[in-house]
């Protein structure tokens, strides 16, 4: 397989900037997936969990808002819940000062951050201007997270629509920024306290208020005369197995799809290269390898990202 150029990174008014571009190859079947959703309307697709007054769309309804202020958040869901899949979503940060501001977009299996949840998260760290955004992950099995990591981005978040995804089969978890992998989260193929494989979820995105952790460990705080601070969606895609009580057909074929298939199942040539791009580059946190906070490694974390 043809390998694609690396980016090379150069500091850029405070942001990490992509000098060549990075190409990994498409899948063509998110591809298409993507394109036959890019005309589905908000209401198609979600609801509204909290403060509908701090939502809007464009006038076509194309482009959704959600805003931020001293009052309170926004967030919505998916209609229906997904087990494996492909789930894609194209995002637009909040610009300028964002500093203590989390724009959250996750999968989980319920509405509310029950004990027993499972849970697969992409956070985004708002920042004091000119310094790089931070993407933040996360996965949780039966209430059970602290399994972090931290990237930088290659570009900045707040200027353009971006894609980030996830590919979720019962062998691996898969987070994609552009169709570049920046984290693979492996199953062991037994019994496990780790791997998120048993419970349907909803996808979730909301903008809220976290200056107590969120930017420099909380000691940054939002700015209140910026707000509201908006986040913008658009182009939501989604390819997986819809739950319908008590058992869906698709659960016993999933492996009649795409994302569910050998190549699915494995990262390409060119993904390797990608992720190990992302790996020597943008890994700020890893708690694979905080051994202050883990002095017995995680099972996962002996599971290679490589085969």
């Amino acid at each position: 397989m043809e390998m694609k150029a690396m980016p090379i990174l150069v500091w850029v008014g405070g942001v990490i900037m992509a000098a060549a571009c990075c190409c990994p190859i498409l899948l063509s079947e998110a591809a298409a997936a993507e394109g036959q959703s890019s005309k589905s309307s908000f209401e198609d697709s979600f609801d509204i969990m909290w403060s509908e007054d701090h939502f809007k769309t464009s006038e076509d309804g194309q482009i959704w808002y959600l805003s931020l202020d001293n009052e309170t958040g926004c967030g919505f869901q998916t209609k229906q819940r997904y087990r494996f899949g492909w789930f894609s979503m194209k995002l637009k940060l909040v610009g300028g000062d964002s500093a203590g501001v989390v724009t959250a977009y996750y999968m989980c299996s319920e509405n509310g951050a029950g004990p027993e949840r499972d849970e697969v998260d992409i956070e985004f760290l708002g920042n004091r201007s000119g310094e790089p955004y931070l993407i933040q992950t996360n996965v949780y099995k039966n209430g059970t997270g602290g399994r972090e990591m931290r990237h930088m981005l290659w570009f900045d978040p707040t200027e353009d629509f971006h894609s980030y995804s996830f590919l979720w089969n019962d062998l691996q978890l898969l987070f994609f920024v552009d169709r570049v992998p920046i984290r693979v989260y492996k199953n062991n193929g037994k019994a496990n306290n780790f791997f998120p494989n048993e419970k349907p979820m909803y996808l979730f995105s909301s903008i809220w208020n976290a200056d107590d952790w969120a930017t420099r460990g909380g000691l940054e705080k939002t700015d209140w005369k910026r707000s509201p601070f908006v986040s913008s969606y658009k182009d939501f895609s989604v390819d997986g197995c819809q739950w319908e009580d008590p058992y869906p057909a698709c659960v016993s074929t999933t492996t009649q799809h795409w994302w569910d298939q050998y190549e699915a199942w494995h990262l390409s040539d060119s993904q390797k290269a990608d992720f190990a791009w992302v790996l020597r580059n943008l890994v700020v946190y890893d708690y694979c390898k905080d051994t202050q906070r883990y002095p017995h490694i995680p099972d996962e974390c002996s599971l290679t990202p490589w085969d």
